[in-house]
């Protein structure tokens, strides 16, 4: 799909879109001021509202996501905190998934509650768990696939027609898998969250988020964004639509070197168990091949042994970095259970699959041949 941006050209005649580093625009008179502010008029007044580089990132996400509209966070739990109050109120029902990130659980499991808010967290793929769920104040379901960090994927045309039988706002967080990889609006989605901080950036530079749907649900987060202030910087947003114009050529060499890490971690008598969508073991293989282009560049396993042995695997890395990130150019691994996920009891960890020997790998774009080595020398201090 073609994508062009909307920002005119200057009379510079850039070939990129230039910087809009302005904190406010400016009016002709004074009746275009008080238009503008009504929204009676289309056109820049103040970058907490809307910039042309935010404007012009959001524009190739839509198109890339087919979706109608979107806003600019200034992260990935901003989007996620926007998509929930833009529409959330005391007395309302959430259903999600147990299998998501950890701060996302924290603002499911504590802030909605506080608010006045129920939730319920169902088990992944218990699809008649969802039915069971659904309440008369039911007014969102909230779900991640592929899941961090585990992998999960939920079928997403079947969560869809259990939504739109029952009005409920369905909103997926696509970040792992990216918009290149899955379109979650055309499985039945509503709202579509992402942190572009992760591939979308692709470089580990800067921080951002994005909520896109309707221009009806779209709406309401973007007023939420205007008076709370959650917005993306224009820096970060210039930043990240021209990262965008990498995406697929990324992205499909993250999923060709996560693969092959995938399939050399299955044929190691150290590894227990591997997680990767386009691997055949996956419990959801049929699932990925229905609705993702390809695995995307995150591989899970599990070590055998413990915690000490995943800690000694980490310890002896070279190649790949130890954080929390992922989606970088560089090969990245994490340790779920005593970082992202850390706050999680042992019985939560467990509940989703996050063994103390759990490690996920963000595959990068280094030579395969090296990232695998690293691995195999990790592994051979171990034993």
């Amino acid at each position: 799909m073609a994508i062009r941006t909307q920002v005119e050209q200057s009379a510079q005649k850039e070939h990129s879109v230039p910087l809009y580093l302005t904190s406010s625009f400016t009016f002709d008179n004074a009746e275009e001021g008080s238009r503008l502010f009504n929204r009676e008029q289309e056109g820049n007044l103040y970058s907490r509202f809307s910039n042309p580089n935010t404007d012009e990132f959001i524009q190739k996400l839509c198109l890339l996501e087919g979706a109608e509209a979107g806003i600019a966070t200034a992260s990935g739990m901003a989007a996620v905190y926007t998509s929930f109050s833009a529409f959330l109120k005391q007395g309302d029902h959430v259903i999600a998934s147990k299998a998501i990130f950890g701060n996302t659980q924290y603002i499911l499991s504590t802030l909605l509650p506080n608010m006045g808010i129920q939730v319920t967290m169902i088990d992944m793929h218990d699809y008649d768990g969802i039915i069971k769920a659904v309440q008369p104040n039911t007014k969102m379901l909230y779900l991640e696939t592929p899941s961090n960090p585990t992998l999960q994927l939920w079928d997403l045309r079947k969560v869809g027609d259990v939504c739109k039988l029952n009005k409920i706002i369905f909103s997926v967080d696509n970040c792992f898998a990216t918009p290149y990889l899955q379109q979650p609006i055309s499985f039945g989605a509503d709202l579509v969250i992402h942190s572009a901080t992760k591939y979308i950036d692709g470089q580990g530079r800067v921080l951002g988020g994005a909520v896109l749907g309707s221009k009806e649900l779209i709406s309401p987060c973007y007023e939420f964004i205007r008076r709370t202030g959650a917005a993306l910087s224009p820096f970060n947003a210039w930043v990240l639509s021209k990262s965008l114009e990498t995406l697929a050529v990324r992205m499909d060499r993250h999923a060709e070197n996560a693969l092959a890490v995938a399939n050399y971690l299955s044929a190691n008598d150290l590894v227990e168990q591997v997680t990767y969508p386009f691997l055949d073991t996956h419990p959801q293989y049929e699932i990925a091949r229905t609705q993702m282009k390809s695995g995307g560049g995150l591989v899970g396993c599990v070590l055998k042994g413990g915690l000490a042995e995943a800690s000694s695997f980490l310890n002896a890395l070279k190649l790949h970095s130890l954080t929390a990130n992922l989606g970088d150019t560089r090969s990245i691994a994490t340790h779920p259970a005593s970082t992202t996920h850390s706050k999680l009891t042992a019985a939560e960890q467990a509940a989703v699959d996050i063994l103390p020997s759990y490690l996920r790998f963000s595959v990068g774009l280094e030579n395969v041949k090296d990232i695998i080595a690293d691995i195999e020398q990790a592994l051979i201090s171990i034993k």
